[in-house]
């Protein structure tokens, strides 16, 4: 069984996904993991580095590369990887137990204006103006994260019930 978990950065997919996984007995992937192995450096650097664009191309290939696994896996993919490179094509061709995590604009600042300096995309945006960049992006990016199979409301959840809701989805 292949299961990939997507939705906008804070919405839980690591956290909800490492539990999922252990309580399925499958195996834990976490694109943004991978892609950092395949590049012996921490997305961060990745992205001051060497660029958005480089980044959203290796993302692509980690991505195609873990699709094609004969294994089963819960997979956490980044925010805005349905987003690029026909990823969410990919996606939805590999398995059909694609599960949005959705969370509402409130939630998500709550969680991420703690968490600012470890991500990329929002370490220089006030915390005044998150609500709206997060609000924007989800605005862009609901064309893809809508084209998921299933969906799970999160907003006041702990990760166990969020899980348990996944595990009664795709079985």
């Amino acid at each position: 069984m292949k299961i990939v978990l997507l939705g906008y950065m804070g919405s839980g997919k690591t956290t909800v996904g490492k539990r999922l996984a252990q309580e399925m007995d499958l195996r834990f992937l976490d694109l943004d993991d991978q892609i950092e192995a395949s590049e012996a450096s921490k997305i961060t650097a990745i992205f001051s580095k060497k660029g958005e664009i480089y980044f959203r191309r290796k993302e692509a290939e980690c991505l195609r590369t873990i699709l094609t696994m004969e294994d089963g896996f819960v997979l956490s993919i980044g925010g805005g990887t349905p987003c690029y490179a026909n990823n969410m094509k990919a996606i939805s061709e590999a398995t059909n137990k694609v599960v949005h995590l959705k969370m509402s604009i409130t939630a998500l600042v709550k969680r991420l204006v703690k968490e600012k300096s470890e991500r990329p995309m929002i370490a220089s945006i006030s915390d005044g103006e998150l609500p709206e960049f997060i609000g924007k992006h989800l605005f862009e990016r609901n064309f893809y994260y809508s084209q998921a199979e299933h969906s799970v409301s999160c907003d006041g959840k702990d990760p166990k019930t969020i899980a348990n809701e996944i595990k009664e989805i795709v079985s």
